[in-house]
């Protein structure tokens, strides 16, 4: 059996405010838990999400997971490689990009920045100018390239900092809001880069913390939700939907006028409608998705026209709002 790209197990991290700010050990009385008691398992090859609010716990994760901190209890592995035990045997095969850092010097220039980078993790020369060249590519930055990080805008530091996670070819790699505040055409080549990356190579692990729910949807193979530092759910995003509506659902679009009562249809579980001026919409549950011919029939015999006819599938919005009890606050800019 293979070994997890990343394992944690019971990890937990706790702070106490005390008179300079929060501590990392503490009486119960003045704690605040950060992490509580997370187990994940995320295998070689898979594009895994987390999705969860500001201040879920999300970040804590992956700064214990890139060895920058050190869990309060518990143990995490990353390619097999104990976080606390064997940090340096993790950070040549990794790499993060975090959403809104302002890493890189100032008085460089993208491309030296990029070179700076590449050198800390020996990259080869030819290697780097290759890569970096691709990168300012699919992210937009081609005609920055020689501008001073000093003079980016936010979004084109955001772009430099998603190049630079890239640079390195790391095995398992970590990002933390990478497309926040960035423009919808720049997040959506991105996304694609991203996809790319990971069918090159089956071996790549990609760990990735998002607050768009699309984007979650889009790219995650599975994905857990996490809320103050629990994990509430996790698996892949279809499975997670389909918690939350137990019976296929479809919403029809009727000419108004006619007598229409679909409760006693064979495969209706539920129905509701709700009369417009111009139309009847209908919602019906059914107990099996085949049921929709039935109901069809049903209609047609009533003598109502169906405008329309479509599937009513639900969201990971929908999953959040059941476990978390609460909308996800997404960022406005949107993907």
């Amino acid at each position: 059996m293979d070994t997890p790209a990343i394992r944690t197990e019971d990890l937990t991290r706790t702070y106490r405010k005390g008179r300079k700010g929060w501590l990392r050990r503490a009486p119960a009385e003045s704690e605040f838990v950060a992490l509580g008691g997370v187990s994940l398992e995320v295998r070689p090859g898979e594009l895994f999400g987390l999705l969860g609010p500001n201040g879920a716990g999300k970040t804590t994760l992956i700064k214990i997971l890139t060895t920058l901190l050190s869990p309060s209890g518990g143990r995490a592995w990353v390619d097999g490689h104990d976080v606390v035990e064997d940090p340096y045997a993790i950070r040549p095969r990794i790499n993060v990009v975090s959403g809104g850092e302002s890493s890189g010097y100032g008085i460089l220039t993208v491309r030296e920045n990029l070179w700076l980078f590449s050198r800390i993790y020996g990259v080869s020369n030819a290697d780097w100018k290759t890569r970096a060249d691709k990168m300012l590519d699919v992210v937009g930055l081609n005609e920055k390239a020689n501008s001073r990080v000093s003079h980016l805008s936010t979004g084109q530091r955001q772009k430099m900092n998603f190049c630079r996670g890239f640079l390195t070819d790391p095995k398992i790699l970590f990002l933390d809001e990478p497309t926040l505040g960035l423009d919808v055409t720049a997040a959506r080549a991105i996304r694609g880069f991203i996809r790319e990356w990971m069918a090159e190579r089956p071996e790549r692990t990609l760990l990735l913390t998002t607050h768009y729910m699309a984007e979650a949807d889009e790219l995650c193979d599975r994905l857990a939700i996490i809320d103050r530092g629990k994990v509430l759910a996790c698996d892949t995003p279809a499975n997670l939907k389909r918690r939350v509506q137990e019976y296929p659902m479809f919403a029809l679009s009727l000419t108004p006028g006619q007598k229409l009562d679909l409760r006693g249809t064979p495969g209706v579980h539920n129905v509701t409608n709700t009369e417009t001026p111009t139309t009847v919409e209908v919602k019906v549950a059914l107990k099996d998705e085949s049921a929709i011919g039935a109901v069809v029939q049903a209609v047609v015999a009533s003598g109502a026209k169906i405008l329309n006819l479509t599937k009513v599938e639900p969201t990971l919005e929908d999953v959040f709002l059941e476990l978390v009890g609460r909308r996800l606050t997404e960022p406005s800019v949107a993907v």
